[in-house]
């Protein structure tokens, strides 16, 4: 069977190898996972995640009277955390995930996309959403990138003309070194075709899916002594969720058009 998350993986650091717009980027860092994602309903095909955002400033919610203003309520201090993740023995600090089968059966719809590519072969669809979460990250490890402004300042927004533009151009730089298309022939073939090649599609998921490393909350403790408004606090009921994962974490799935099914573990595969 494909091993479609480790293809992946290939492709992208053949990319940061060949076009020095991504060179900053260590792969080593980088994690690509699957989640679940049927061809029939909406949602994105792929996603960047960052794990090297800092902990953020205390801060605590609070509701407030309709009528006076006034704060009626509030809930404990505390602060949001980054998950450790730690994957042969190398610190992760973005991960890269894909929806299966729908990443691989994604069509060209937008007119975006349809005026970009005009004339090229479909695929490359999905090598542009390949090269599309790549330089979402940031290479000085600051979050998921941000364009700069005209006048040099960061826009708070990561998406806008000029990032596709800039997707679409180390795309083609790509293509132009003549990189080997096994590389990324992979991407020529919608999921059922995949399955039909290779008798199945198989993938790096985490052990809790369909759930994944996710930034959280930890309630401080002890609670900080500073003036707040005299109102009733309220403890935060939190989920137990796990913080910290390593490659035991890791299991492989095999995806099917609808759900998909562990197989094993991956750190035991690797053993083996």
């Amino acid at each position: 069977m494909i091993n479609y998350t480790d293809r992946l993986w290939r492709l992208m650091a053949d990319v940061v190898e060949r076009v020095p717009a991504l060179a900053p980027l260590d792969m080593h860092r980088v994690h690509v996972f699957a989640r679940a994602g049927r061809v029939d309903t909406d949602g994105p095909y792929a996603t960047c995640h960052c794990l090297c955002l800092p902990t953020s400033e205390p801060g605590y919610y609070f509701w407030r009277d309709r009528a006076t203003g006034a704060v009626t309520r509030r809930s404990e201090w505390f602060v949001m955390r980054s998950p450790v993740v730690n994957i042969d023995h190398a610190p992760i600090d973005y991960m890269v995930s894909v929806t299966l089968p729908r990443f691989c059966d994604q069509p060209r719809v937008s007119a975006r996309k349809r005026a970009q590519y005009d004339g090229c072969p479909d695929w490359m669809v999905k090598l542009d959403t390949v090269v599309h979460e790549l330089y979402h990250i940031d290479p000085e490890r600051r979050g998921i990138r941000r364009l700069e402004r005209a006048d040099g300042t960061c826009s708070a927004n990561c998406h806008g003309p000029v990032f596709f533009e800039r997707v679409e151009e180390i795309v083609r730089a790509y293509l132009a070194t003549k990189p080997d298309p096994r590389t990324y022939n992979f991407l020529r073939h919608d999921f059922a075709g995949l399955t039909g090649m290779y008798g199945g599609v198989v993938a790096t998921t985490f052990r809790c899916f369909p759930s994944y490393p996710k930034r959280y909350i930890e309630v401080l403790d002890p609670q900080p002594d500073v003036p707040t408004h005299e109102c009733r606090i309220d403890p935060l009921k939190l989920p137990r969720i796990p913080t910290h994962f390593t490659g035991d974490d890791l299991v492989m799935r095999e995806f099917f058009a609808e759900g998909s099914r562990p197989l094993y573990r991956r750190s035991r595969f690797r053993a083996a």
